[in-house]
């Protein structure tokens, strides 16, 4: 399964490092629109090659992506921690009368008792 893995994370970075040679010109991005920079007399621009825009955006897609999704998963996280909260409290709470149900007992039924 690693070597797998290995031809996989090969074969990801050839086509990437191919993508990134034929698209080494350089193009313009702007902040915003000619008509709007005009309006508010604002504008930033810069030069970037295109590669790096492609993968700038797949990586800022990727990111916003896992953000909004933990943001999501949030109220499932909570239940989750609450419930693991709850069953730890109640595990103590048997063992707790398990231990006042076996006294005066035999050590070793009290034992028993308790393995199973």
């Amino acid at each position: 399964m690693r070597y797998v893995r290995y031809a996989f994370l090969a074969i990801l970075a050839i086509v990437l490092i191919s993508v990134s040679l034929a698209n080494r010109e350089a193009v313009e991005l702007t902040l915003m629109p000619q008509a709007i920079a005009d309006l508010i007399g604002f504008n930033i621009s810069t030069s970037l090659p295109l590669f790096l825009v492609v993968l700038g955006s797949v990586v800022a897609g990727l990111i916003i992506g896992f953000l909004w999704e933990w943001l999501r998963e949030h109220k499932h996280r909570a239940d989750a921690s609450a419930k693991t909260g709850e069953v730890r409290k109640l595990e103590r709470e048997v063992k707790k009368l398990k231990k006042k149900q076996n006294e005066g007992k035999d050590e070793v039924l009290a034992i028993l008792d308790e393995a199973s």
